[in-house]
């Protein structure tokens, strides 16, 4: 049976910058709404509100962000993939981050209308 997720769509746009590996962590990167920051041998990436965002930085914007209502415990099966399949399947790309209690989806802003049908579709309830 498929599991039913609940989502909030958060408020404002979001954009996804890269910086050097060995940059530091900017202060523009805080802030109101949901942030995330991945450090690998290759990158920093900020994810945030997009007007944050400098003009000059390298970054993807144009994205919205969905939370799961959560928390969902680390062993809790098929949670994101319940969400992800049926966006997956009609062949729009997703950028998920997950936090120690929830997940957070962000899809292009253009997406945004047959996402949303497309998960009512599938069962989950949007706020």
């Amino acid at each position: 049976m498929p599991r039913t997720i609940a989502l909030k769509r958060l408020a404002g746009d979001y954009g996804v910058a890269r910086l050097a590996a060995d940059a530091p962590i900017p202060p523009w990167a805080d802030g109101p709404g949901f942030v995330a920051i991945a450090r690998t041998d290759d990158e920093l990436s900020v994810t945030c509100r997009a007007e944050r965002i400098p003009p000059g930085v390298r970054a993807d914007r144009d994205w919205i962000c969905w939370k799961f209502a959560g928390p969902f415990a680390f062993d809790e099966a098929g949670i994101l993939l319940a969400v992800v399949r049926p966006l997956s399947e009609a062949g729009l790309g997703v950028y998920v981050v997950s936090s120690y209690d929830t997940d957070h989806l962000l899809l292009k802003s253009a997406a945004a209308p047959e996402a949303e049908a497309l998960l009512t579709a599938a069962g989950h309830r949007l706020d």
